[in-house]
């Protein structure tokens, strides 16, 4: 079947109708008035002269979870298809993976129902094929996907927002459109409908797609993406987070497991180690037998008995929480997405480990939940079993302030005690803004130690450079760990894959091990040596090794820090498991398209003479209640088709990282000009959310400003406003 002359591809098209119908199903009380209202709409929009058909996916395009490329009019045929425009690092399109997993169970393809993930890239990294792989294997996603890198689809239909779905018919005809998460009553009813709709029209075919997983094409392995890694000073035994497994792992220090809890499927059940399930794991923290672990993607904290061989809750209740203040009993308290958990004292001097430290990187907060009943610095007694905030405000910001509720943190995903004095503090790995922390166990102030910049507001000072304080840049650091003996933070600089050492006396951080490649290279030397997004790491041996963590490179390293040999631990007898293998080299990267959508704004010829300097303001009126998404840039760009001498020794691109303060662009003419007249391009990338992060958007918008060139001096040339209103 080839792809039909349909009428305009645009979501668009869809638009009036569907809001209609969705008007229609606010007065639907019973599940059979529903089903009757999509009914009567699918007759509606199969009778139309013309299908809105989806285009056909280019040749070229590389595929996953699939024999091979996929038609939409040959393979597709015949199926209920939903097309899932999602990217990889977007929250919104992980909270959505859940239902898309629901509805798979529901309906195979044998029902005639496909999904099919079109990754379309928000920024360059995410178009390289092994970066979603790797996101593949870590969301269990094992209905085909194809990448998209120049989002061309995206283009076509004129998708705005991630994620996007879009429900096809048989024919390759669009019936319905979804934007934003939150939507399964409608995804799970309107696909019903459509099965049924086009199965009494006899147009389902109940054949099969070729699916072949790309996780069953890997090599066996012992771990799988493990995040957090902790020591048990008293036996010598560790505990690994191999989160990508969904469990924990006790292994004594020649690698040996003793304790397999959970996995290799994700779950959220407490009971005997046999029945427990987890669900992508990270912080774990133990002590006296008892392991405690931050459930991450389960929004809870467990507790692992190793003597009973029993795992209970003890806090949070299962869902993603918005309580920002806590106070409730542990069990009851919802909490979100919490990292990672270290052992810590109340207000007492004896050492009784009475409180768990929690890095809470939903909320951007350090939360506390009480073992025993005890008391915060200048708080009134708690409780045995109260989960509450310590430091933080929730806003995700890099600010640091003297009282801890008025602080901001930007997604903290590593915690490390020093109890001892001078110190009294918590080191917070903050690894939206790029920094190292402090946190007083006196009275709660909030520090900066290093990386990042003085703006709180700015969570884009990210780089790699060894240096003092702020003069040392770090990029998504997610794991510390602190080194009594020699009172040394160890960092787990993950984006930059690398381990820094940071002497909090003097504020200096510096490289101890990796070359800054994202590989698997054992040397005789740490600096030799590579890592691949490690995500945490402990001190054992009294101080003489530090584990860590090599998350992508699915091992536990094993840094001597006396010899400065470094090993991998040998994980033995556990049961099989289908992990994560070699990845390719990295494709070249290229710069975003401008949607086939984006408005065309031609601005007022300007004059101007060689030397002289053209500003333009970007002047962009957003809707209410949206915020620029946060870890993905907004950007400009300046271009000159075949006037490229304009450009040479500018700045031709740059970042948009606030609403309220957008920058100004500045073009200085050159002194010696190739031609009087010239058009300069300046291309606009925005990335932007609802205030309630439901839904994620991208805009793009060109400005072109015709330029005359004269040798006779102009005066003072007025900025140039680059206004949009959404």
């Amino acid at each position: 079947m080839a792809a039909p002359e349909g009428r305009s591809c645009s979501l668009s098209g869809l638009l009036p109708a569907q809001t209609s119908l969705e008007y229609a199903l606010l007065d639907a009380v019973t599940q059979q008035e529903k089903d009757s209202l999509v009914y009567q709409y699918l007759q509606k929009v199969d009778g139309w002269e013309q299908d809105l058909s989806v285009p056909e996916f280019p040749e070229g395009l590389e595929w996953l979870n699939t024999e091979g490329p996929i038609s939409v009019y040959k393979d597709l045929c015949g199926k209920v298809v939903v097309l899932d425009f999602f990217t990889y690092c977007c929250i919104n399109c992980i909270h959505l993976l859940p239902d898309l997993h629901a509805l798979e169970h529901k309906y195979s393809d044998k029902d005639g129902l496909l999904i099919v993930g079109v990754h379309s890239a928000k920024f360059p990294n995410e178009k390289v094929l092994d970066n979603i792989k790797s996101a593949v294997l870590r969301y269990n996603i094992t209905h085909p996907v194809v990448n998209d890198a120049d989002a061309s689809l995206w283009q076509e239909l004129e998708v705005s927002c991630w994620p996007t779905l879009v429900i096809l018919g048989p024919r390759g005809n669009m019936l319905f459109s979804l934007i934003g998460e939150g939507h399964k009553d409608k995804l799970f009813l309107y696909t019903s409908v459509a099965l049924k709709y086009y199965k009494d029209r006899g147009q389902i075919r109940d054949n099969e797609i070729g699916i072949k997983l790309y996780k069953d094409s890997l090599p066996p392995s012992q771990l799988l993406f493990p995040g957090k890694v902790t020591v048990d000073l008293v036996t010598d035994r560790l505990v690994i987070a191999d989160t990508g497994h969904h469990r924990i792992l006790v292994v004594w220090k020649n690698g040996q497991i003793q304790y397999s809890i959970g996995g290799p499927n994700s779950g959220r059940k407490d009971g005997t180690f046999s029945e427990s399930t987890f669900n992508s794991p990270q912080g774990v923290a133990m002590m006296n037998n008892i392991v405690y672990v931050a459930d991450t993607e389960n929004h809870l904290i467990r507790k692992v008995d190793l003597e009973a061989e029993i795992v209970s809750t003890v806090a949070g209740v299962g869902i993603q929480g918005t309580d920002k203040e806590g106070g409730a009993k542990g069990e009851q308290q919802p909490i979100s997405s919490p990292w990672d958990i270290v052992f810590g004292t109340s207000g007492s001097e004896v050492q009784k480990h009475d409180i768990l430290w929690i890095a809470m990187a939903g909320t951007h907060q350090i939360w506390a939940l009480f073992l025993d009943s005890g008391k915060l610095p200048k708080k009134n007694e708690l409780k045995k079993g109260t989960c509450i905030r310590f430091a933080g405000s929730g806003n995700e910001e890099n600010r640091n302030n003297a009282y801890p509720h008025k602080a901001g943190f930007a997604q903290p995903s590593g915690l490390s005690l020093a109890s001892e004095e001078p110190w009294s503090c918590l080191f917070v790995a903050d690894s939206e803004s790029s920094t190292v922390r402090t946190v007083s166990l006196k009275d709660g102030a909030v520090k900066h130690l290093v990386g990042g910049e003085r703006d709180p507001m700015n969570l884009f000072a990210f780089g790699d450079v060894d240096g003092v304080g702020i003069n040392a840049k770090l990029q998504h650091p997610l794991g510390v760990t602190w080194d009594k003996k020699r009172d040394l933070l160890y960092v787990a600089d993950s984006y930059n894959h690398k381990i820094k050492v940071v002497d909090p006396k003097t504020k200096n951080c510096a490289t101890l091990a990796g070359t800054g490649d994202a590989s698997n290279v054992i040397s005789s030397n740490f600096i030799e040596s590579t890592f691949n997004e490690p995500g945490g790491l402990c001190i054992g041996e009294n101080g003489r090794l530090l584990y860590v963590a090599d998350t992508n490179n699915h091992q536990i390293k094993v840094m001597d820090l006396e010899t400065k040999i470094i090993s991998v631990l040998p994980v033995f007898r556990s049961e099989n498991a289908v992990v994560d293998g070699p990845f390719l080299g990295e494709k070249q990267k290229t710069l975003p398209k401008l949607p086939k959508s984006a408005p065309k704004i031609r601005l007022s010829s300007v004059t101007a003479s060689p030397g002289q300097i053209l500003q333009f303001k970007l002047r962009l009126d957003f809707p209410s209640e949206t915020k620029l998404t946060e870890g993905v840039a907004s950007c400009w760009f300046l271009t000159a088709e075949g006037n490229e001498w304009l450009l040479q020794g500018q700045t031709p691109s740059g970042e948009i990282e606030s609403i309220s303060n957008q920058p100004t662009i500045s073009l200085q003419i050159p002194g010696d000009c190739l031609s009087l007249e010239a058009v300069i391009s300046i291309r606009v990338f925005l990335y932007y959310c609802s205030t309630d992060s439901s839904a994620c958007m991208m805009k793009g918008i060109l400005f072109t400003q015709p330029l005359q060139i004269t040798d006779i001096q102009q005066g003072y040339i007025a900025p140039v406003e680059l206004r949009y209103v959404f």
